[in-house]
C-alpha cells in the first residue's frame, strides 16, 4: 500500500545581491531542482541557456559559478511561490489551497534598484497576480513586469529561438 498523504514542498532561497536591477521569478522549483537544492537542475530546463545567450555569453560550469554569473549581471533569482503541495513538478499541479507566496516586498525592501520583474513563464506570473498583485507595497514601486516564454520542456509551444528571442529582454534592461 502507497501513502498518497500530500507532501508540502518547501522552495530555494533567493539568488541574490543587494544591487540587483532585476528579478526573474520562477513558480516553484521543480522535483529535480528541490532534490538538488539548485534552481534549474533538470537538463531538459533551459533556463541557463537562455539566459546565457541573453547576455551572449558562454554559460559558466557549475552551479556556484552561474549564481555567481547572475550575481555579477545584477540578475536576481527566485520564485513566487515558498510552499505548497504539488504532486510532481508541472506547474498545473500545484493546489491553489496550498499556496504561501515568498514576501516579495521584503525582498524588493532589500533590493531598492530591482525595476523589472521577470516572469519565467505564464504560471509564475499567474501566481505571482494571484497572490501579491494586490500588495500595496510591491504596487507603490512601479515596477515594469515582464512574462517570458516558460524555460520548461512542457511548454513546447515556441521554438528554442523565439523563446531565446523573448528572453534577450532582460540583457536589454540591464544595458
Amino acid at each position: 500500500m502507497s501513502d498518497t498523504t500530500p507532501v508540502l514542498l518547501t522552495g530555494l532561497a533567493p539568488v541574490s545581491r543587494a544591487d540587483a536591477r532585476v528579478l526573474i521569478l520562477g513558480s516553484m522549483p521543480g522535483a529535480a531542482s528541490l532534490a538538488a537544492a539548485r534552481y534549474y537542475a533538470h537538463p531538459a530546463n533551459a533556463f541557463w541557456p537562455l539566459l546565457a545567450g541573453a547576455f551572449g555569453e558562454a554559460l559558466p560550469d557549475g552551479y556556484r559559478a552561474r549564481c555567481a554569473w547572475l550575481n555579477r549581471h545584477r540578475v536576481a533569482l527566485w520564485d513566487v511561490v515558498q510552499r505548497c503541495v504539488r504532486p510532481g513538478s508541472l506547474d498545473t499541479a500545484i493546489r491553489p489551497d496550498s499556496v504561501v507566496a515568498n514576501d516579495i516586498a521584503a525582498f524588493l525592501r532589500a533590493h531598492r534598484a530591482v525595476t523589472h520583474l521577470f516572469f519565467n513563464g505564464s504560471a509564475a506570473e499567474r501566481l505571482f497576480q494571484r497572490h501579491l498583485g494586490a500588495d500595496p507595497e510591491i504596487a507603490r514601486r512601479a515596477l515594469c513586469y515582464v512574462r517570458l516564454p516558460s524555460s520548461s520542456p512542457a511548454h513546447a509551444a515556441l521554438s528554442r529561438e523565439r523563446k531565446q528571442e523573448a528572453w534577450r529582454s532582460v540583457a536589454v534592461q540591464l544595458r
